[in-house]
């Protein structure tokens, strides 16, 4: 049953002030498809929350009633948003002294960037957390790896992310970035669906900082997990739509993907993300059931995803 809201999704303008690539995948998915599908009012997708206005909290709290935020991203994510928002508020403050040498002093292992939403619940995992380094760090040759390294240890973690983004994540581009993922986060994806396995969860939103890759991978593993009851045509399609759903903030993203050593090509959809990354499932590991049962996800816990998604 769909959830009634005054939260148009479907309105051309923006349904909240300052999040965007927001989506109800159950509702976009049977738009698609032209009938019903998946429940609506269930699962969201989203781009980063940080700069949400009290109306958009209110509107996700009392009208889209989230119980779960699922926050896939990295520590140097984290630490960008914090530095982000400390260096507005300094510019704001009219009583803190020296305020750019008090934000950049402060640890950067605040929460101060990140969204409350009353009676919610925040799962920060990192898709791309240590397992996934890892595998990045070991296709570097051994120079680079060096200099990664003493980036890191000497305090310089950006510029070892950035050297890393040329490096390695550049040429692989996304949908090999995506099979890294696969392949090295087990633990890291565990975390998430054991979450959405839960009765509690619901509603849920999941989002990283753009909302297109991650969060497009874990979107992608659940409709997946719906058979063939959910088309490819539909899964991309849902996928795509971030490409335009992003615009607006086309420029600010562009710093932070430099920041990170990536180019122009990240803010993009490749059509064929769906198809390759599913075909990769495929004959890598026989599909999306036993690429779950591999890291840790069950058929009664799989079997409780589809329960609480579909119809």
């Amino acid at each position: 049953m769909a959830r009634q809201s005054s939260v148009d999704l479907d309105s051309p303008d923006r349904p909240f002030d300052n999040i965007i690539n927001f989506r109800d995948v159950g509702r976009t998915i049977n738009q698609f498809c032209g009938a019903q599908i998946l429940k609506e009012g269930v699962l969201f997708r989203s781009a980063r929350l940080d700069d949400a206005s009290e109306r958009d909290k209110r509107r996700l709290a009392e009208e889209l009633h989230i119980k779960t935020v699922i926050d896939l991203r990295s520590q140097t994510e984290h630490q960008m948003a914090t530095r982000k928002r400390r260096a507005e508020n300094a510019e704001s403050s009219e009583n803190t002294p020296n305020n750019a040498d008090f934000a950049s002093s402060v640890p950067l292992d605040a929460d101060e960037h990140l969204l409350q939403i009353p009676e919610s619940t925040r799962a920060l995992i990192s898709l791309t957390g240590k397992g996934f380094e890892r595998a990045l760090l070991s296709k570097l040759d051994w120079m680079t790896y060096l200099r990664v390294l003493g980036l890191a240890v000497s305090g310089y973690r950006p510029d070892a992310v950035r050297l890393i983004g040329e490096q390695v994540m550049q040429p692989r581009g996304l949908t090999g970035l995506a099979q890294d993922t696969l392949d090295s986060s087990a633990n890291e994806i565990k975390s998430v669906f054991e979450y959405l396995s839960r009765d509690d969860t619901y509603p849920a939103l999941v989002h990283c900082t753009q909302g297109k890759d991650r969060t497009g991978l874990i979107i992608l593993l659940t409709l997946l997990l719906a058979g063939e009851s959910v088309p490819a045509s539909a899964v991309t399609d849902d996928y795509v739509r971030s490409e335009l759903e992003l615009v607006p903030e086309f420029e600010e993203r562009m710093k932070e993907i430099r920041a990170l050593g990536l180019g122009e090509d990240y803010t993009r959809c490749p059509a064929g993300f769906v198809d390759d990354t599913t075909n990769y499932l495929r004959e890598r590991y026989g599909g999306v059931c036993e690429y779950l049962r591999g890291v840790g996800i069950n058929d009664e816990m799989q079997g409780s995803i589809r329960q609480k998604i579909m119809v």
